[in-house]
């Protein structure tokens, strides 16, 4: 008898270790807010900066727990908004390699992050996530993309899916 119940409390054990392992992430890529010229540390343009504030407004109720942005100013600018709004500070990020972030993002088990990004990362940000975009190409253009990764880790392997969204006043493509 004493046997079943000490198999029954590992059992239970097991179970528990087991759910306690689950987790469901949520990591929101952008493109930084539009540019104010083509220098290499340029701010927000106007249009940016309603970007910026757009982003803000679409993801301060989404539970986001790290914002990660690179270290060009309008990387910052962009994320700025929601960091107030929120409270909370960014961290810097190298954009190249991407490798980098990516790993860090997989750290973050259960929590959700924002990464502002560059036209030539987003994309391969959410590929090393484990996802497969249709978007080919990020134009220079295009800045209202909103890529939506979620893993969901469960007892028995995880999943990772995509979605791929818009935010903010539409870009001219």
């Amino acid at each position: 008898m004493a046997k079943v119940t000490f198999k029954k409390i590992l059992l239970t054990i097991g179970i528990i270790a087991s759910l306690n392992s689950c987790y469901t992430s949520k990591i929101y890529i952008v493109r930084h807010a539009e540019r104010l010229d083509d220098s290499a540390d340029t701010p927000l343009s106007e249009g940016g900066h309603q970007r910026a504030k757009a982003l803000s407004d679409s993801l301060y109720n989404k539970g986001i727990d790290y914002i990660f942005v690179s270290k060009y100013q309008r990387n910052r600018h962009t994320a700025q908004p929601l960091t107030e709004h929120l409270g909370k500070q960014y961290e810097i990020y190298e954009p190249k390699p991407v490798s980098v972030i990516v790993e860090r993002l997989a750290k973050i088990k259960g929590k959700n992050a924002l990464v502002v990004g560059h036209s030539d990362t987003i994309l391969e940000i959410a590929q090393g996530l484990g996802t497969k975009p249709s978007i080919p190409k990020i134009v220079h253009e295009d800045y209202d993309n909103l890529l939506v990764v979620t893993v969901n880790k469960r007892v028995f392997g995880k999943k990772v899916t995509l979605e791929e969204k818009t935010y903010g006043q539409k870009s001219r493509k």
